[in-house]
């Protein structure tokens, strides 16, 4: 009797693991807040190649963040190349870099936006890539396997990978898209025509610029195309206000709190910073860090205080 509960108490075990164990290779992986804000960064933009040129966004998204490792990768670093495309015949700027051999050439650009529309070309024109387009926009299974077998990269498990990341950060609801923000996707395509536009980042829901020496609200309407009374306002400033470079501009009114990655976390108070400062940084409007924290507007905060962020 004895014997028989052992077995039967290990069988369970081993069947509750069994069915424990991950079924897909999102399951391996975990989730990555460098990876997300990539993905926020650069969505409205892959929509807009999808449009355009019928590669999934998908595709362009998890090729785009796994490839240039979220934008940190040298070779994003140094010549704006999301996408790992090496030279073969490229007439433009050009970078080395050690990849399957030392010292190999690789495409250059200017920013984002031009070596996302590089990598659609590269595939729309590609021969060896033609049979891709044959398949679904939503097939996105169908285009990873697609692009391993047509030799896009050497890695045995480049299919599984971006087949991953598409299903961790479900990006295949960017698949079925039909329209995209077209004030970020034009900044950044005027960006590429080589105006010297501010970069446009997204954090927290929110879209921002960093300043830089001279700008003023009124310049910076000029550029963007939002009231100046509108730039002070979703930033709580006065319209006359001096701007210091470096400093980050929203675009859009600000959050009532801190991104959901923040959650359980706090911000300890270092020496020179303000509410506003702290507020500014994590795209929160003030009355609601203030709201948050059960503290009065007149409570003057003081080095080690801890606040809540969500």
């Amino acid at each position: 009797m004895r014997i028989t509960n052992i077995l039967d108490w290990s069988s369970r075990f081993l069947f509750a693991l069994i069915f424990a164990m991950p079924t897909t290779a999102s399951a391996q992986m975990k989730w990555n807040s460098a990876y997300q804000q990539y993905i926020d960064q650069y969505k409205d933009i892959a929509i807009e190649q999808m449009l355009k040129y019928r590669i999934p966004a998908s595709i362009t998204l998890a090729q785009g963040v796994y490839e240039s490792g979220a934008g940190k990768s040298e070779l994003t670093r140094k010549g704006n190349n999301h996408f790992g495309i090496k030279c073969h015949g490229w007439t433009g700027r050009k970078t080395y870099h050690d990849d399957d051999a030392k010292g190999e050439c690789f495409r250059a650009y200017n920013n984002a936006y031009e070596s996302y529309e590089d990598h659609s070309r590269f595939l729309a024109k590609g021969q060896r890539y033609r049979s891709l387009f044959n398949l679904k926009t939503t097939d996105y299974k169908g285009w990873a396997r697609g692009l391993k077998a047509a030799g896009y990269a050497t890695n045995p498990k480049y299919a599984e990978k971006l087949i991953a990341i598409i299903q961790l950060y479900k990006l295949d609801r960017y698949d079925n898209a039909k329209s995209y923000d077209k004030f970020f996707v034009r900044h950044n395509h005027d960006n590429a025509a080589g105006n010297d536009l501010h970069a446009i980042h997204t954090f927290n829901g929110n879209y921002y610029i960093k300043v830089r020496k001279g700008d003023t609200f009124h310049s910076l309407s000029k550029e963007l195309g939002i009231s100046y009374k509108k730039l002070a306002k979703y930033n709580e400033r006065d319209k006359h206000d001096e701007l210091v470079p470096g400093e980050i501009i929203y675009l859009k009114k600000k959050a009532k709190r801190a991104p959901k990655s923040y959650k359980g976390r706090l911000h300890y108070i270092r020496k020179g910073e303000s509410m506003y400062s702290i507020a500014q940084f994590y795209n929160i409007r003030v009355k609601n860090l203030y709201k948050m924290n059960n503290l009065s507007p007149e409570y003057q905060i003081k080095v080690g205080d801890s606040l809540r962020l969500r």
